[in-house]
Formats: structure tokens, sequence, C-alpha cells
């Protein structure tokens, strides 16, 4: 799933006039650096590096060298980097983070008309835009879900929805009744109530937007008065608290979610399509994979996840587009899927994934990314207004009065808003 690193995003909105458009940065002559975040990720590093290695092989000119950092420590190496001018000419980020690194102008736009892959054949959630410019694109996404036991289900009476016939909020809320009935359950429900940082915008403001909410007005990105505490975002506040105060689930959930579903402590779990695998392997035919509820305006989950760009202040543009327009090619999308369990970013990947194609068991994943997904507010105040958002939402399921709460959230966020002038995405 994505992760951002809240405080050095904020702190590069605050530092972003200073930018990083020094030259000769990120390059020796036609060797260029690139940066990653997955030192600690051995099967997704393993094909950067592939990547790398068939690209200066497949050439004389140009070379690209690695350096790898451990994701915690990725955004406060690339913020340090751009203070002090010394960016790579090619990086990943991650989704939420492109406008903000676009407008502090880490991030350069891109010309991939010479790559492998169109980006109007990728899902739109894995390329990264900001004011009709691309910056980034990705090879894969990730998809929220519900998974459940379909014996569990068929048991206490319950329809098994579909992506064509999502549960309703009023079916959401009979399902629960009839597993907190049972007395099966202690907690019906896990949403991962005790995960930390983007988790909290990235799992729970979907549903907000279910419910006719959202984090920002998006129709000018000036203002998220209306959106986030008006009446509909009232409506999702006071549910969200209600799953604790009816025991549906508990304030904050167990360290390993996904391991309390397999052992049956859970009967619906609010998960990823990173645990498709394993949950399929444990529990065979009987996993039920449902998509996200129909709070009133439609299902709705997160998008975009890590991608690739290059920066600003890069003295090789066009070796950097080289490889980047080089690795567009739908053997390496179908690699990376393949590598992090993730959905491929386009139709001719996802055919070549076992589970992923036209009729696949994990194909429901591809379809809830391209019918539901929501990318997060298109804006450098992103990171700013998902670290206030991560504080109402924590608030309100302790117990803090759900107006109030939201009320103070967007008059932090308006106040950033109008300090920094963002424009629209």
């Amino acid at each position: 799933m994505s992760s951002v690193a809240a405080l050095s995003a904020a702190m590069l909105i605050a530092g972003c006039a200073g930018g990083s458009t020094g030259s000769g940065a990120g390059a020796d002559g036609n060797t260029l650096t690139l940066w990653t975040h997955n030192a600690g990720n051995a099967t997704e590093y393993a094909v950067v590096k592939q990547v790398v290695k068939d690209f200066n092989a497949s050439q004389s000119k140009y070379k690209v060298k690695i350096q790898a950092f451990p994701q915690g420590a990725y955004n406060d190496s690339v913020v340090a980097a751009a203070a002090a001018k010394k960016l790579p000419c090619l990086l990943d980020s991650d989704g939420p983070n492109v406008p903000n690194w676009a407008l502090g102008g880490y991030l350069a736009p891109l010309d991939l008309s010479k790559g492998k892959v169109a980006v109007s054949d990728q899902l739109a959630s894995t390329v990264g835009t900001y004011k009709g410019k691309v910056y980034s694109f990705g090879f894969y996404d990730v998809a929220l879900t519900m998974f459940a036991r379909k014996s569990v289900l068929k048991k206490y009476d319950i329809r098994i929805p579909t992506v064509d016939t999502p549960w309703t909020k009023s079916e959401f809320a009979a399902a629960l009744a009839k597993l907190k009935a049972s007395g099966k359950f202690t907690y019906p429900l896990d949403l991962a109530t005790g995960n930390a940082g983007e988790w909290w915008p990235y799992a729970y403001s979907p549903m907000l937007q279910s419910f006719g909410g959202d984090l920002v007005d998006r129709s000018t990105y000036k203002t998220a008065k209306g959106a986030l505490n008006g009446t509909k975002a009232v409506e999702w506040g006071k549910w969200f608290r209600s799953l604790v105060t009816d025991k549906y689930m508990a304030q904050k959930s167990g360290s390993s979610p996904n391991n309390d579903f397999l052992n049956g402590k859970t009967a619906i779990e609010w998960d990823g399509s990173w645990d498709g695998a394993t949950n399929a392997k444990k529990l065979g035919s009987d996993l039920a994979v449902i998509p996200p509820v129909d709070f009133g305006s439609g299902p709705k989950i997160g998008g975009a996840s890590w991608q690739w760009g290059m920066s600003s202040s890069c003295s090789n543009k066009a070796g950097a587009l080289a490889y980047l327009n080089f690795s567009r090619q739908t053997k390496y999308f179908v690699d990376f899927a393949k590598s992090t369990g993730t959905i491929p970013a386009t139709d001719a990947a996802a055919a070549q994934v076992p589970g992923y194609q036209p009729g696949g068991q994990f194909n429901i994943f591809v379809k809830e990314a391209q019918k539901f997904a929501v990318v997060r507010p298109v804006t450098p105040a992103y990171p700013y207004i998902s670290t206030v958002f991560t504080k109402a939402a924590q608030d309100i399921v302790a117990g803090a009065d759900v107006k109030g709460t939201l009320d103070q959230a967007v008059s932090q966020i308006d106040n950033n808003l109008s300090t920094n002038d963002y424009d629209a995405g």
C-alpha cells in the first residue's frame, strides 16, 4: 500500500520555494543515479535491478547506477538532497506526494511518447499528474477490499456481494448485526484501526467519499469547507464512531488484522489486494473477496502507489527519459506485479499475471481499481491534509464530538491552503 512520511512531506511543503533547480545534479556525464525506496524489499528491489541491468546492456550510451534506501528513511533523504540540490536523475515517489514534489521543483514533466506502453493504457491511479502534466508513472497499484468466509456469510444468511452489486449501507449494517448477535465474534469487523500514518486517509477517506463527503472541495482545491464538515461528512463520522459504540469493531485493532481474520477472530476484514494470495492459500474456495460498501455515493477505494519520475535538476534528461521509456515494457509491468502481489497497471500485463487475467481469482482487484479507485487530492497540500484528517479520524473513533472535530480540521486545512495559495491540480 501507499505510505507517506507525513512529517517529511510537510517539511517539503514548507520548503518548496527553494526547489532543486541547480545544474549538474544526478548524473556524471552519461552515468545517471537512480534512487529507490526498496532497500528493505528484496523481491521488488530485484526487479528494479533487473530493469537497470537490461537497460545498461541494451545500449552503450548511458549507464544507470542504483542507490537504495529503506522506505522509512527515503522521504527524509529526498528532502535533504533537494535542499542541497543533489537529487538523483531518477527516483521513485509515493503517488500522493507527486503534486507536492512537482510544485516544489523536485520532479520534471515527462515525455513518455517513446515508451512501449501509452499512459492512456494504464490504470488512471498509476499515473502521477499535476496541472495537466505527467510527472510519474507506476507499474502497479493495490486495491482495498473486504475479506470474509463464504461459509460464515451463508450460515448467517448474508448475501455475498459482487462488484456489480455491492452491499448497501443498510445491508452492511444488517450483516454486522447478525454476526455480532451470533456470539461467535467479539468484534465481527476489523478495519485495521491499529495501523498508523497514511493508512488512515488511504483506508477511511474512501468511506467518507462514499457517504458523499471528501477531504477537500475538488472543484477549486481552495477549501475543505462543506466537503469535510458538511452533512454527509458528519454522517460518515457518526457512523465511523458507531462501529465502536455498537461493538462491531475495536477502537484499536490488534497488531495483525489479517492473522486475526485467518484465525477466525473476526468475520469481515478491511484489507488490501496484497493479502489476497495469502488468504486464498489458507481458505481456498471459501474465501470471499468483497468489494467496498456503497454508502450512498458509490463504492470507493484509495488509488495510487509508488511511481517513477525524473528530477528537475537532472543534468542528463535525455538519458533519464531513455531509461524511463525503456522500463515501460509490458514484461516489466508483469515482473513488478508478480514480485509484489499487486495489480498490474495495464490490461496487457494483467493478462500475463496468473489470477489477474479476465476470469481469474484476483481479477476482482483489477475491476475494483478500474471502477472504484479515487486518488487522494491532487494538490501540493495533500501531505498536510493527510495529517489533519488522520488526527481527526482518530479522535472521532476515540469518542470526540464529530461536528466539532471536523470543523476544526477544516479550519486547519483552509488556513494551510490560504497561507500557501495552492493552485488546483
